[in-house]
């Protein structure tokens, strides 16, 4: 029997909260594992100098770090399901507030660089796959190499000096309007092309090696034809699941580039949450990220059946047996 994608989707998200929960219990015992008292650090900020014992218990009290961790994980995750990750310790702000202020300029990279990735990624890789062994698959290889091999950060310096030093065509750092987003999406989207490009390679090899492609070709189909609907459609539900996992990967891991460009992202505020040993923050942002992540690849996943249509979402138990 067979089932819609809203039922699917549906089942989907009821096996993705064991997921959640576990992110939310590795985002709580990591903070609060993590050296030093929140109640110390906040009265030494204020005073300056070091606080008395009793002064950091009152503290301690007033912030419920003296009950037992059960009871503060339970409170905070009950808080978590209502949007409330609590107050930051350094801005005395929400935490989800924060999050949420500046998440759409992650976004916005993030969402930038995965289309530069995807747009450079899957014409080499089919040009690659097309040519295989010859000049134009040795080359893509070789750029896949190179931009795998370099580091996001270095390859950010060398933009900054091409096109703001040498060129002066882009601005370098700040928030503004597309020019000071080209940079940042540039460092990020050609170090995930260069990922996108390799498994589309891979990818586009094993179909084209496939009976209903040979069987396309022997029908004297035009070539173009047989390599975009019969082809790559097929060999995208590979690079789908990687550019799902590469998108959440940018989220999170935006933190580099957005110090390097000054950009006023996620990533800035939780560096400067870990330099402040702001726990309400750091917890936070690890459980709104992973909530993000999980999401994402449950899109990915409903879009498979888009993808490759020999799809079928079919009862386990109805599904027919091989005799043997």
């Amino acid at each position: 029997m067979r089932f819609g994608a809203a039922e699917y989707g549906g089942r989907r998200m009821l096996s993705l909260v064991p997921v959640w929960l576990g992110v939310s219990l590795l985002a709580f015992s990591l903070a609060n594992l993590a050296p030093g008292d929140p109640a110390e650090i906040i009265l030494q900020r204020q005073a300056g100098e070091p606080p008395t014992a009793e002064a950091v218990e009152q503290l301690r009290r007033e912030m419920g770090l003296d009950a037992p961790f059960a009871v503060r994980y339970g409170r905070w995750l009950g808080g978590a399901v209502r949007g409330d990750f609590g107050t930051s310790y350094s801005s005395g702000q929400p935490v989800f507030r924060t999050l949420a202020e500046r998440l759409p300029a992650t976004l916005q990279l993030a969402s930038g660089a995965l289309l530069l990735g995807l747009l450079i990624a899957i014409p080499l890789g089919v040009v690659a796959a097309v040519n295989r062994g010859n000049a134009p698959d040795h080359l893509s290889r070789l750029i896949a190499l190179i931009g795998t091999s370099t580091p996001s950060f270095v390859l950010g310096y060398l933009l900054i000096l091409l096109f703001a030093v040498s060129l002066h065509m882009l601005p370098v750092t700040g928030s503004g309007g597309w020019r000071y987003l080209v940079l940042p999406v540039m460092t990020l989207g050609l170090a995930e092309a260069a990922a996108l490009t390799r498994l589309t390679r891979t990818s586009m090899l094993e179909v084209l090696g496939e009976d209903y492609v040979r069987t396309a070709r022997a029908k004297g189909l035009p070539r173009r034809v047989v390599i975009m609907r019969h082809a790559l459609r097929n060999a995208l539900n590979p690079v789908a699941t990687l550019a799902g996992v590469r998108f959440g990967r940018l989220l999170g891991g935006a933190v580099i580039i957005e110090n390097v460009f000054a950009r006023a992202g996620i990533g800035t505020t939780i560096v400067n949450a870990i330099h402040d040993r702001d726990y309400p923050m750091i917890q936070g942002f690890i459980l709104f990220m992973g909530t993000v992540f999980v999401t994402v690849n449950l899109l990915v996943d409903l879009s498979y059946v888009w993808l490759d249509p020999r799809l079928r979402l079919i009862e386990p138990a109805e599904r027919p047996s091989v005799a043997t």
